[in-house]
């Protein structure tokens, strides 16, 4: 039986092989134009109702990972409920009939939503990266969760061929969430097109001041691998028209939304930089 063992041991190398492949590399933009469409005339807003409810009931802020986590465990039949008539009426809705605040509000509620009901469904789990279909299983993201103006659609799909590439926005890495630790906390209140703005300033402001975001070990910055799977996301230009790297707008975004002791340590820093991701569940603990 001795080769079973080995076989068996094989595969889980593989496995592990295969998921740390995929968690190193960030999927690149893939622009489907299908989705680049929008009414600027719109005053249709999208009812995010059932949604606020279930974030009033289940997201904690943790004083322990003094982050905001939610309470997978808690979760009631009739809120499990809620949130698939949630999923279902956004399902009804065409985005693109919508202005583009209140569609960037509709997408990145709608991918915490279905990210939330994949670990209600699959609940107890340590880490998303434990689901999704074949194999090798390496997280959920590129399986087929819902049906939106005919077209079947996975986190990917609205993360990296949608919100992406449409908003070219990096603030939106701040809002959209992983039910992980080391990624961005969920919202306590749903994005609303009227105030998606403030609310993205908001969430960048929390992460980058926050120890998951950006940190000091032993005299060492440590960063979220946030900004370097997705460094390229921060490239632009400044007021003058002048470009600007990946590396040197994630530095400008630091330095943006960090607090004064923050930035005055990140401006005196010269050393170099250690890069850091969780993907343990953001479960609730106390």
């Amino acid at each position: 039986m001795a080769w079973i063992r080995r076989a068996a041991r094989l595969m889980m190398l593989l496995c592990l092989m295969s998921q740390a492949s995929m968690l190193r590399a960030a999927p690149e933009k893939d622009y489907w134009s299908f989705w680049d469409k929008h009414d600027p005339r719109s005053k249709l807003e999208v009812e995010h109702g059932d949604w606020q409810i279930i974030l009033d009931k289940y997201v904690r802020f943790s004083e322990k990972q003094q982050m905001y986590t939610f309470v997978y465990g808690g979760v009631s039949r009739q809120n499990s409920e809620r949130l698939r008539r949630y999923l279902k009426n956004l399902s009804e809705y065409d985005p693109r009939t919508l202005n583009k605040n209140e569609q960037l509000a509709y997408w990145i509620n709608l991918y915490n939503a279905l990210t939330v009901e994949l670990i209600l469904k699959n609940y107890p789990v340590k880490s998303i990266t434990k689901l999704g279909k074949g194999w090798f299983r390496v997280g959920p993201w590129d399986d087929k969760l819902i049906t939106v103006a005919g077209k079947e659609l996975s986190l990917n799909d609205i993360e990296h061929r949608i919100l992406r590439p449409v908003w070219n926005n990096p603030r939106i890495h701040y809002a959209v969430n992983c039910a992980s630790i080391g990624c961005p906390d969920i919202a306590p209140e749903a994005y609303t097109g009227k105030l998606i703005e403030a609310q993205m300033d908001e969430a960048a402001k929390r992460f980058i001041n926050q120890s998951k975001g950006v940190n000091f070990v032993g005299g060492r910055l440590v960063l979220s691998k946030i900004f370097d799977w997705y460094s390229d996301d921060f490239a632009g230009k400044d007021s003058s028209g002048k470009a600007y790297s990946g590396e040197e707008g994630v530095w400008k975004e630091l330095l943006q939304f960090a607090d004064p002791g923050l930035r005055t340590r990140l401006e005196s820093y010269k050393g170099g930089i250690s890069y850091h991701y969780s993907w343990k569940l953001n479960e609730f603990r106390r």
